[in-house]
């Protein structure tokens, strides 16, 4: 790199730069050049893979773009001055930049071609070991190279073009390799290792790890020619594949397509290339591995067309594709505290809003429910309903139609932070615990995140809780004191918290964590099967209203009914006795003496009415919330991002990021490796000074004295 006094030598006094080398390419080789002994700026090799290799570039191996070393290195000394830069960037600049710089590589000086023994033998030097064997003496060589007695040169249009076909005849040849029974079938395993060494850096590590499934397309367990040559077809047309896919997608309401959406599309946008039935199936079986369902989107897509994308890493941040809920995949892909804290306080937000709605809307019930739990009397004389419906209709008759609504106030604004704080933490937890990639999460741990859940909620649960059961029988100690003679006022929320204090406020605290946690652990769970497993929600599959509702309203009857008995002891502590009505010192005394005076059955007083009020209460709640997440989204939260690319955002029809420089030089790559996988990789017997391609030292000649004939 260009030191600091270097750069202000340079202000001062000035530079002088060979002529036509252009601003852009001096600066490009001031930035990665260094200075020998004599202070002569020069790139080695290292320097010149930082200057042309993308960075971050993972699927072309960075080692491997030392093989354009040997092309800009003109003199085949070791090193690049800036006027080799200036005329290797020149080359790169030519609209067929990356077959010439490829030709450039195997071309003799003297003659301008490709001579066919100089180029076997490099071939021979370069390829990996165990590689699959490729035989130069066939048929279709032949067509390029001529027959053993009449072997000719190629110039570079033919070069070039035998490279274009090079790698469907690798292929051809590596099927009849494996086929050793002539019956136009071959082994998995076999199809994937063909692929590995003739596509591997054109493709994602998705595709490559899964080409055994290729099998499953068809009845049995093995990979027919037919499906071999399919499959090559596809990635060969990679970038009409993307176009298809992305004009198809665009017309479509949710961003998904089936099978059928990608062959109508095709048919309307290509005049001469149609995909066949068997080519259109390889894509998105490729595509649905990790999503099995009929209707892919852009992101399923993007694990096949772009080869830069892994299973793990950054890419995993923007896509959880095993999860339907949007809440617990935004937790899911979380990745920074910001980013959850913005998260939670959203959520926490809509579910203020759908806990009000909920209460609002069964707050009669509750009202008859706690009112039937707080009747004491085993005798008939000291009963003042006989059930839940006498209950209702006595209210009415006696405080009227908003009676039923007493201490509604208080509850909504109680009950809104409440209900946020239950599904927030709910979410929170459920999406720390789900698998990213698969969306499942452990039963235990779905327990766990509604547990948490139903203990956060207590803070502000208990002291709601003891104001609005004051109110609510408020009505029938008034009307039972009127009958003794006596006038008690009516009191209002304020006073109540007032007179009860802080601590007063969280009397049978204990007692409402005994109901809800146990009600959150059974609740939560229940519902995310009851959305998957029975309804089918998945994240292709959104559920409508009606679905959420039922499902919220069944998962709300086992968890409403089995926390009854604790619901009933937190009622009693936290009522204001009366006269000659027993008090209670706690949990287990107010336990003991209902079971003494009352029986068993008293533990389940007003069971009916809780299911009646916490079943369509959380089923209007837990549907509110999900139609708000829907309506009023998080920014970025539930648009499908980008792609992920080392150079460019997508395969090939969203403009690249890099410069034509870069893309060039992997493109070149690219071509290059399509002869072997192991050309540019260092060998043990590649001593220094005789650089990545041994027996083409003058290669690099080739810039100073060949001129390509178009």
């Amino acid at each position: 790199m260009a030191t600091v006094v270097d750069q202000v030598k340079e202000t001062l006094v000035g530079t002088e730069s060979g002529a036509g080398l252009s601003a852009q390419t001096r600066y490009d080789f001031m930035q990665n050049a260094v200075k020998d002994d004599e202070g002569e700026l020069y790139m080695g090799e290292k320097e010149f893979v930082d200057a042309i290799a993308p960075e971050g570039e993972d699927y072309i191996k960075r080692e491997q773009y030392s093989l354009l070393f040997s092309i800009a290195d003109r003199n085949h000394n070791g090193r690049i001055s800036i006027q080799d830069w200036s005329v290797f960037n020149n080359l790169l600049a030519k609209p067929d930049a990356e077959y010439e710089i490829a030709f450039r590589l195997f071309a003799d000086p003297a003659t301008g071609q490709v001579d066919f023994s100089s180029f076997k033998e490099s071939y021979a030097r370069n390829k990996t070991s165990s590689t699959i064997p490729f035989n130069w003496d066939s048929d279709w060589a032949k067509l390029y190279l001529g027959g053993k007695r009449h072997r000719h040169s190629m110039t570079y249009p033919q070069f070039a073009q035998m490279l274009r076909g090079l790698q469907g005849e690798r292929v051809r040849q590596a099927f009849l390799h494996f086929d050793q029974n002539d019956d136009g079938y071959i082994d998995p395993e076999d199809f994937q290792r063909i692929i590995q060494e003739t596509a591997a850096h054109k493709l994602s590590d998705h595709l490559l790890t899964n080409l055994p499934t290729l099998c499953n397309i068809s009845p049995g367990s093995k990979i027919s020619y037919a499906n071999v040559r399919a499959f090559q077809n596809v990635i060969r047309e990679m970038d009409l594949v993307e176009l298809v896919i992305r004009n198809a997608i665009n017309k479509s309401d949710d961003g998904k397509i089936t099978r059928v959406d990608f062959l109508n599309e095709a048919a309307r946008i290509t005049r001469f290339t149609l995909f066949t039935p068997m080519e259109a199936d390889i894509l998105f079986h490729f595509a649905s591995l990790d999503q099995p369902s009929g209707r892919l989107g852009l992101l399923d897509f993007a694990r096949v067309l772009d080869a830069s994308w892994h299973h793990t890493g950054a890419d995993l941040d923007n896509a959880t594709p095993g999860i339907a809920g949007s809440a617990e995949k935004a937790v899911a892909g979380s990745k920074t505290f910001m980013h959850d804290v913005l998260v939670s306080a959203h959520h926490f937000g809509l579910g203020a809003i759908a806990g009000a709605f909920g209460a609002f809307m069964v707050y009669p019930i509750d009202l008859v429910k706690t009112r039937m739990q707080n009747q004491r009397g085993a005798r008939v004389g000291q009963m003042l309903y006989k059930n839940s419906w006498d209950c209702a209709t006595k209210v009415v008759r006696n405080e009227g139609f908003r009676g039923l609504y007493s201490g509604v106030l208080p509850q909504l604004v109680g009950v809104a932070p409440e209900k946020a704080i239950k599904l927030t933490v709910n979410d929170l937890v459920r999406g720390k615990f789900t698998d990213l990639k698969t969306g499942n999460i452990p039963f235990r741990m779905e327990m766990l995140a509604g547990a948490s859940a139903g203990m956060c909620q207590v803070i502000f649960t208990n002291p709601l809780e003891i104001v609005k059961i004051r109110l609510q029988v408020q009505g029938e100690a008034m009307k039972a004191a009127a009958r003794d003679g006596e006038a008690i006022p009516k009191r209002s929320a304020m006073w109540i918290v007032r007179h009860l204090g802080l601590l007063g406020l969280y009397k049978g605290a204990s007692a409402c964590m005994l109901r809800d946690a146990p009600f959150s652990a059974i609740y939560f769970p229940t519902y995310a099967h009851l959305k998957r497993d029975f309804f089918g929600e998945s994240p292709t599959k959104k559920l409508g209203v009606l679905q959420l509702l039922t499902a919220g309203a069944i998962a709300g009857m086992p968890a409403a009914y089995l926390t009854t008995p604790a619901d009933v002891i937190k009622t009693r502590l936290q009522v204001e006795a009366r006269k000659g009505e027993s008090s209670y010192n706690g949990i287990r005394d107010a336990a003991r003496q209902i079971w003494r005076e009352e029986g068993f059955k008293a533990f389940f007083k007003g069971g009916p009415a809780r299911i009646l009020r916490s079943s369509p209460q959380f089923g209007f709640t837990l549907a509110g919330y999900e139609v708000l997440q829907g309506l009023l989204p998080l920014p970025g939260e539930g648009a499908e991002k980008e792609p992920r690319g080392s150079i460019e955002p997508a395969t090939g029809l969203t403009e690249a990021k890099s410069s034509l420089p870069y893309l060039r030089s992997r493109n070149a790559l690219k071509i290059i490796l399509d002869l072997d996988l192991g050309f540019g990789r260092a060998k043990a017997a590649e001593a220094a000074g005789k650089g990545w391609l041994p027996n083409l030292k003058g290669a690099g000649a080739a810039m100073a004295s060949v001129e390509p004939r178009a």
